[in-house]
């Protein structure tokens, strides 16, 4: 079908068929915009540019030619990977003219990159561009405490991974208090309410854990904890913050933003709080340690108490022996120099006044006066009869 014809111009002189640029391309959009409608594309990303409007415009190439494409902000929004320049991708359009320039493009509605689903990409991409920063860092992972006091779950409310957590935890360690900050965990939204339950986490007095979790689901179902978000709302929190999201084989960023990753919500239970009967029975076994070592310790104390008075009644006895020793060569001296030892090997002592003086010569004494003698055994009282010089 050829524009001239679509005019249905009449025969006649030229001038009757000129028609505006504005005609030509109406005709020009509506028979492009007829034929193709919708197209599917395999092409590569080329001059992509992001303005203010949330619009992407882009060029699509391969070897041998090029076109425009534009993507309004609304299907924009849907992407979840980067678009960048050089990605081989797959788009899903319709063709349009563009009057005022007179350009021909697709309008895209959907995009998707070539061998690796948008998803896929769209986590590698923002994995490497978090590790750059260091968000992922292990020298920034913090220690959980060894016995929680109260620990916060992100999470919903009736989910089957707040369930599990709950039955581990109450069946190892009932001394901690558990309290659930609700948040979707899929679907439009939720990656704000798990960041926004983070936060709110921080604000609880006397909290001391975070919990992130969430069962196991599709790519899909846990995308809401690949989003950037929820990764700096974990880094930034000044709790330590533990990511028990899906099951072990499913891996997203909040697991690799987390101080810790638990395998499983269950798994979580066992790795924020202690095991109760573990403890009794460490407790138990210490305690009978601790008695063996005290009565093993009593019995050396008893042993070397035994040895001292063993050694302070050697040494007593004979520090009494020496003194009983120098006693009596003590008594011995006194008794060498006691005037009462003269008595014994026949003198006598001669005392006046009723005894009280001791008459060392005869003219301390008077004819008449009555004198003791003092003998070795007893006492003579005399009258003086006289006095020789």
């Amino acid at each position: 079908m050829s524009v001239l014809s679509l005019y249905n111009l009449p025969d006649g002189p030229e001038e009757s068929r000129l028609c505006t640029v504005s005609q030509l391309t109406a005709q020009i959009k509506a028979t492009l915009e007829m034929e193709f409608g919708d197209v599917a594309v395999r092409a590569e990303v080329s001059n992509l540019s992001r303005p203010k409007s949330g619009h992407l415009y882009f060029g699509l190439k391969d070897e041998g030619a090029s076109i425009r494409a534009v993507m309004w902000k609304n299907d924009a929004q849907r992407v979840v990977f980067d678009l960048t320049d050089g990605l081989a991708v797959k788009v899903w359009g319709r063709v349009t003219v563009y009057a005022p320039r007179g350009d021909y493009q697709i309008q895209v509605r959907k995009i998707e990159p070539v061998g690796i689903g948008p998803l896929e990409l769209a986590f590698r991409q923002t994995v490497a561009r978090l590790s750059a920063e260091g968000l992922f860092d292990p020298a920034r992972k913090r220690p959980l405490p060894r016995s929680p006091r109260r620990i916060i779950v992100v999470t919903s409310p009736t989910g089957a991974a707040v369930r599990d957590f709950l039955h581990v935890v109450g069946r190892r360690w009932k001394r901690t208090e558990i309290l659930i900050a609700p948040a979707k965990v899929q679907g439009l939204g939720a990656a704000e309410e798990i960041a926004a339950g983070i936060e709110l986490a921080n604000r609880v007095a006397g909290a001391d854990l975070v919990i992130v979790a969430r069962g196991g689901g599709s790519l899909e179902d846990l995308w809401a904890f690949n989003e950037e978000i929820v990764a700096r709302a974990i880094v930034a929190s000044r709790l330590p913050v533990v990511s028990a999201v899906g099951h072990e084989v499913d891996v997203t960023i909040a697991d690799l933003a987390a101080d810790r990753r638990a395998l499983t919500p269950s798994e979580a239970g066992e790795i924020c709080v202690p095991d109760g009967a573990e403890i009794r029975g460490a407790l138990a076994h210490l305690g009978e340690r601790i008695t063996r070592a005290g009565q093993v310790r009593i019995e050396r104390a008893r042993t070397k108490l035994d040895a001292l008075r063993d050694r302070a009644t050697h040494a007593l006895r004979r520090r009494l022996d020496e003194r009983k020793h120098r006693l009596a060569r003590l008594a011995a001296g006194l008794e060498a120099l006691s005037p009462l030892g003269v008595l014994g090997r026949g003198y006598s002592l001669t005392f006046r006044d009723e005894g009280a003086t001791l008459v060392r010569a005869a003219n301390e004494v008077q004819t008449g006066e009555l004198i003791q003698t003092r003998l070795a055994s007893g006492r003579i009282v005399s009258r003086v009869e006289g006095v020789l010089p």
